[in-house]
């Protein structure tokens, strides 16, 4: 009998790439969502028997018990994502985030095991030419950092889990997102020629969001070595500067113009160089470079012309 996966917020942005990935390495997925964003990326696999929706919301103690009834694995995906969708709603923020992590946590049983993504942007501002590891100290900003900090800390507490402290997502999924770093500037180079770019040089690591559906396989399949632990999943030869980052996608648009202004600040003041070496040395390798992600989202942004795939307005 397929092995089933409860995933909250599994019609987002990176359960539309994971929840497939499931059901094609035959697990048996229950996606609970509430669809705020009317995405249908999941439609193709209603054609699935394994594949059960929920429409409802993670943080309604009814729904997460029908949900979690039959479950082997939890993967909490449900969130306000990134900084500013925080700052726009901090109830919600705090909700999902963290309260809704913990709800799961104390209606799942002992046996139904947890795997949690947060962010590496928790590690803050980093130190110079110092890389963060999962022993470096934590110092959210961010109501988001600071949430998913907290939510981590509770998830790896509970036993039975881990979690994966995910660089900053990029690549093309069927619930697009454009407010994403990578994506958004590869939008712009494409629709206007030209980034105005603020905090050029702050550094950040980056990961194709089907390397992240693969880090959860990779999970799922190695749950008793890994468990308890976080570990940070990105590209070990990604930790650029937006300018640099800029750069990588001027090889690929002609005329792309970018310049550096005093125009804006981030909100998470996201400065630091990442190390993945403690995922690495457990057999998980990237499979998708930061060049081949931008050439596919130059494929992408001939089909979408429109502004409505963003987690803010």
């Amino acid at each position: 009998m397929a092995q089933r996966v409860l995933v909250t917020g599994g019609a987002g942005y990176l359960g539309s790439v994971l929840v497939p990935a499931l059901l094609d390495h035959g697990y048996a997925v229950t996606v609970l969502d509430n669809f705020a964003y009317a995405q249908t990326s999941l439609l193709e696999c209603c054609a699935r028997s394994s594949f059960r929706v929920l429409r409802g919301d993670a943080r309604d103690r009814a729904t997460v018990e029908r949900g979690l009834k039959d479950a082997d694995w939890i993967i909490p995906l449900a969130a306000v994502v990134g900084a500013p969708a925080c700052q726009n709603d901090e109830i919600a923020a705090r909700t999902i985030n963290l309260d809704a992590v913990r709800l799961v946590l104390e209606l799942r049983s002992p046996q139904q095991r947890v795997i949690f993504p947060t962010t590496n942007s928790g590690y803050g501002i980093g130190e110079p030419g110092k890389f963060c590891t999962e022993e470096t100290p934590l110092r959210p900003i961010s109501l988001y950092g600071t949430t998913k900090v907290e939510a981590e800390r509770a998830v790896l507490d509970a036993g039975a889990s881990l979690t994966f402290r995910l660089a900053t997502v990029f690549g093309m999924s069927p619930r697009m997102r454009l407010d994403l770093l990578v994506n958004d500037f590869v939008y712009r180079a494409v629709t206007d020629r030209t980034v105005v770019v603020f905090e050029g040089h702050a550094k950040r690591n980056y990961i194709h969001v089907r390397d992240v559906a693969r880090a959860f396989l990779h999970g799922l399949q190695n749950f008793d070595a890994l468990q308890g632990e976080p570990y940070n999943v990105g590209l070990s030869d990604a930790n650029l500067s937006k300018l640099e980052l800029c750069a990588a996608i001027g090889k690929h648009v002609p005329k792309f113009v970018y310049l550096e202004a005093k125009v804006g600040e981030d909100p998470d003041k996201r400065d630091y160089i990442v190390s993945n070496e403690k995922i690495e040395r457990t057999g998980f390798r990237p499979k998708y470079s930061l060049d081949s992600g931008i050439q596919e989202l130059l494929r992408g942004y001939e089909i979408l012309r429109r502004s409505q795939f963003s987690n803010v307005a």
